[in-house]
């Protein structure tokens, strides 16, 4: 194993980010948050790379969470100034990324494990794996975005409950629940995330970020504006060369190939 935080790969069209941290469950610290925005910058600069699939390294863990000594070892203004602000952005980049990515969740996804799986596009995960909000029974809350990611993504009343009691929430929960795509058994997940990963892959890498930015863009906005910005995205698409491909390759019912323009 690496004495690399974070590992890259490439296979074809599909970037692979690995938490590579085990001794600790890849917990999260600055030098963890640097390597994990080093992966992405290097993935993101990769032409070939359409779509980015998260995961831990090992048997046991996504991420566990935030350095629980770390954290003792802070106070409110040095967390402020120097932590809480870089987990906020480092997490925000999955969900600005003009990439679509998939989380692998291959084993515990507890405290910030699972506020950064919550800023992903698509979860896999794995039927041994379980996930929660767990900082309440360390006197602490949700600070890397879970206090508010989680009740916009189930119901309010639910999310509460899960924060308010740091709860243990297995794969089928987790599946009900509506915060992960499916449920696979734990020896298929990378086969699985590559599949749908590759699924996606062959679409216009140029029309995915336009469609990721009307998504997120517009879930900040009250309903008249997102349509109105919905608009504006998709005109944009329509002067691509994908766009004419994909309408073209229709008409002459062969398989689209998108590059990207």
């Amino acid at each position: 194993m690496s004495d690399d935080l974070v590992l890259t790969e490439v296979k074809g069209n599909v970037g692979i980010l690995t938490f590579n941290r085990p001794k600790v469950l890849h917990a999260i610290d600055v030098p963890m948050l640097d390597a994990i925005e080093a992966a992405l910058d290097k993935l993101e600069a990769d032409d070939k790379v359409r779509v980015i699939i998260v995961t831990g390294a090992g048997e046991k863990a996504f991420m566990a969470g935030g350095d629980i000594p770390d954290l003792n070892s802070r106070r409110a203004l040095d967390h402020y100034w120097k932590f809480a602000g870089r987990v906020h952005h480092t997490f925000r980049r999955f969900e600005q990324s003009d990439k679509p990515n998939i989380a692998a969740i291959n084993g515990y996804a507890f405290g910030g494990g699972m506020e950064l799986l919550l800023s992903t596009d698509m979860r896999l995960m794995a039927d041994t794996a379980k996930i929660g909000l767990t900082e309440i029974v360390l006197g602490l809350f949700p600070g890397g975005g879970g206090s508010q990611r989680l009740p916009r993504q189930i119901s309010r009343c639910r999310a509460n409950e899960l924060m308010f009691t740091g709860e243990h929430v297995s794969a089928e929960e987790a599946y009900r629940l509506g915060i992960v795509n499916r449920v696979v058994p734990k020896a298929d997940l990378m086969k699985e995330a590559m599949a749908l990963a590759e699924r996606i892959a062959d679409k216009s890498p140029m029309v995915l970020a336009f469609l990721k930015r009307a998504i997120q863009e517009g879930l900040d906005m009250p309903l008249p504006s997102a349509l109105a910005h919905e608009r504006a995205m998709i005109s944009l698409v329509f002067d691509t060369e994908d766009a004419h491909e994909g309408c073209s390759a229709f008409s002459e019912k062969r398989k689209a190939v998108f590059e990207g323009r």
